[in-house]
């Protein structure tokens, strides 16, 4: 790597670290949070030579004053062993936009509350239409938590790491490979929790429950595996298994004891999934009507109850997990703490409130309307209103305009930050949240992983087809 980049990057932190060959050192903690802004700017636009370097120096700064990525396993196994007495639910929350000034809010929120065991997460589909790779996401939810003045364990998520039913149909070898592919770069870059998603393959038409999930169990067996195979040094990386596809049927007790069954047999002596993924009525994004509004879901929270009691009891895990629920009302959140659902996934409210909010310039938004209808006319049904349309397909305009919603006027995404923080300290909230960080301090250790100054530019990823993905 030239010296021009480590030179300029280095000269903006004289006097908050010192570098020694591969050693950095924190000369000064009070202004770390100064240095972020245009640090993780590099880290994100720059050229690919300063990009790493940026990258680096966010991971090894972060690293140094304590801020460590970090598995939720062991604190979801002390919940099925009932060594948990206070009733709450851990949300994860996919930053689609804005992941940095995002991250910030959600940091500023937990703190104000004392709030532990929240997880920013993304999935294998969004890493693509948001162009958001697993080093990028790690490094602005850490540049976040400096900025901040956070400190302590930091869970980064990876969700679905889903496989697509058409393309495992057509090469199951070549789609297995890809999702090996995908969880070595993501746990090389800080990822130690992983949501590996093979319900795409339960065959409902089968007579038999256990011949029903049988791919789904086995590859979620092998992925399992595979994930330990590759963990770091001190790092029991949280796995979670999926039963119910998101939209489909819902999921029944006997379900998972067919799914846990064969699971446990196929896993051997490896440690299993520390959580389940259920269906219980929503989808992702949600319902849109013909006004673009979206439909009343009715969530089967007797159904996460149950299966989340079984999956303590008799397997030891930390309980059900929800997807789909960020479009639900904000007055039904505290029914996942009662329950006892251990973990709900939130995303597309909070993409709304960026791309809606009253800061962002309407004419931005009509050239992001006009790209979707010549580049996402495919995701158009023939019944669709523009509305519909658009509210479900904007998301795939979120990477090409990145940088355009990140070059913002400060003001405007000051305001965005504030209403952010506003939304995700009222969903701690309601979800039991505050005063879990002791919590989180007894059971999660994160260890400290330094990594070799890079010796070139960031790697360069494939770009895959996602259409059909979960996200």
């Amino acid at each position: 790597m030239s010296n021009h980049g480590w030179d300029r990057l280095i000269k903006h932190l004289d006097g908050t670290v010192k570098l020694d060959g591969e050693h950095l050192s924190v000369l000064n903690e009070k202004t770390l949070p100064e240095k972020m802004d245009a640090l993780i700017h590099e880290a994100v636009f720059g050229e690919p030579e300063t990009l790493a370097a940026a990258r680096w120096l966010i991971w090894e700064t972060a690293q140094t004053v304590g801020v460590r990525p970090a598995s939720i396993h062991d604190l979801y196994i002390a919940r099925g062993r009932g060594r948990i007495e206070k009733a709450f639910t851990g949300p994860a929350m996919n930053l689609r936009m804005l992941a940095y000034d995002s991250a910030r809010a959600v940091f500023r929120a937990a703190r104000t509350i004392d709030c532990g065991a929240f997880i920013f997460e993304i999935a294998r589909s969004e890493m693509v239409y948001t162009d958001q790779r697993p080093a990028e996401y790690v490094s602005a939810v850490l540049a976040a938590a400096l900025r901040e003045g956070y400190r302590g364990p930091v869970f980064i998520q990876g969700d679905h790491f889903q496989a697509g039913a058409k393309k495992y149909a057509a090469d199951p070898d070549a789609e297995t490979q890809a999702i090996r592919d995908l969880i070595i770069e993501a746990v090389a870059d800080g990822f130690f929790n992983i949501d590996i998603d093979t319900s795409t393959l339960v065959d409902i038409s089968l007579p038999k429950l256990a011949d029903q999930q049988k791919k789904n169990f086995e590859l979620c067996a092998a992925f399992t595996r595979f994930i330990r195979d590759h963990e770091p040094a001190g790092v029991t990386i949280s796995v979670g298994g999926e039963i119910g596809e998101v939209g489909h049927q819902n999921s029944t007790v006997a379900d998972l004891d067919a799914f846990m069954t064969g699971y446990d047999a196929a896993r051997g002596a490896k440690t299993g999934i520390s959580k389940i993924s259920i269906q219980t009525g929503t989808s992702h994004g949600g319902v849109v009507l013909p006004d673009g509004s979206l439909a009343q879901v009715a969530i089967d929270f007797d159904a996460l109850r149950a299966l989340g009691a079984r999956a303590r009891e008799a397997y030891g895990m930390g309980g059900a997990v929800q997807h789909g629920a960020s479009t639900l009302p904000d007055t039904a959140f505290h029914r996942f703490v009662e329950a006892d659902t251990c973990e709900v996934h939130l995303a597309t409210a909070f993409q709304s409130l960026i791309m809606d909010h009253p800061t962002v310039p309407e004419s931005l938004r009509l050239e992001m309307y006009d790209w979707l209808k010549k580049n996402a006319a495919e995701e158009r049904k023939p019944k669709d209103s523009d509305a519909q349309f658009f509210y479900k397909a904007r998301k795939k305009a979120v990477g090409p305009f990145k940088k355009r919603f990140w070059d913002l006027p400060k003001e405007a995404r000051d305001e965005i930050g504030t209403d952010l923080e506003r939304k995700f300290q009222y969903l701690f909230e309601q979800l039991g949240m505050a005063r879990t960080t002791d919590i989180v301090n007894r059971f999660i250790k994160a260890p400290e992983i330094h990594k070799p100054r890079p010796a070139g530019g960031a790697r360069k990823t494939k770009t895959e087809n996602v259409d059909g993905l979960a996200d």
